[in-house]
């Protein structure tokens, strides 16, 4: 079987990318988009989702964006029927949207652990679901890409409840991809799990220190010394990733994690 390799490779795809307004979201969707996919660009950040939108169309891509709080059913449900109306189906679910609360868990609050569960687990299953039925029923069947993270492989003090999130991710895409292969259902499922990447997540971590002056992250510093390669990531890492989950090319992958870290969890 010859598989697809040259430029434009999801040319005819229609695609879905959450969280899209900034960093690893911005990039995948700048990237589908690049290949030939049709992208819808959710996210709650509605000025900087519509500049991305912009800056994909300027290239010469196709895009619209549309406010999505994945916490919200009602609102996958109208997420999913509007790519539907506008493009006529759904080839490629990227469940990006994410946040990250960090802290003591004897310190944490039930109100911050159960919204990061809501944004971070919540939200793909949510996704996943509603994507399921459309892509059966899309010419090329799908590709559902749930961004993760090391912290889904590897615990990290003062990270526990992200943690949990991240790895709940990670088993959660295994168990979906069983039931679609066992269904014999055209739909791949995989997780995608960043290392230390330059994305504004870190400036969110814990917003309450960073207003005193504390919590200000050298990434470089981090990277160095933390990454065996000592190098810091990219959006655009992470987004080459999500394109080759998202083509032909991994035909041949379901239920399995494509770690991009620099060797952080070797």
């Amino acid at each position: 079987m010859q598989i697809e390799t040259q430029a434009g490779r999801l040319k005819g795809r229609i695609a879905l990318v959450t969280g899209g307004a900034s960093g690893i979201g911005a990039a995948c969707a700048a990237r589908l988009a690049g290949e030939g996919a049709s992208v819808l660009v959710t996210d709650v950040q509605d000025e900087m989702g519509q500049q991305t939108v912009a800056s994909i169309v300027s290239d010469g891509g196709v895009a619209t964006y549309m406010h999505h709080d994945v916490t919200s059913e009602s609102e996958w449900e109208a997420a999913i029927a509007h790519v539907k109306a506008t493009y006529g189906g759904l080839n490629v679910l990227v469940n990006n949207a994410g946040i990250g609360i960090g802290g003591s868990i004897v310190d944490m609050a039930l109100g911050e652990w159960q919204r990061q569960q809501a944004i971070n687990l919540d939200g793909v299953f949510m996704g996943v679901k509603h994507s399921i039925p459309v892509m059966r029923d899309t010419e090329d069947g799908g590709s559902i890409i749930n961004i993760s993270s090391v912290a889904g492989i590897k615990g990290a003090a003062m990270l526990s409840a992200y943690n949990a999130t991240k790895g709940g991710v990670r088993i959660f895409s295994k168990g979906v991809a069983l039931e679609c292969a066992q269904n014999r259902w055209p739909i791949r499922v995989n997780s995608v799990h960043p290392g230390i990447i330059a994305t504004p997540i870190w400036d969110k971590i814990n917003p309450e220190l960073q207003e005193a002056g504390l919590n200000t992250f050298d990434l470089d510093n981090m990277a160095e010394s933390a990454v065996p390669t000592g190098q810091l990531g990219y959006p655009i890492d992470i987004a080459n990733g999500v394109l080759f989950l998202a083509s032909d090319e991994s035909r041949y992958m379901t239920g399995t994690e494509l770690v991009i870290d620099g060797g952080l969890c070797a």
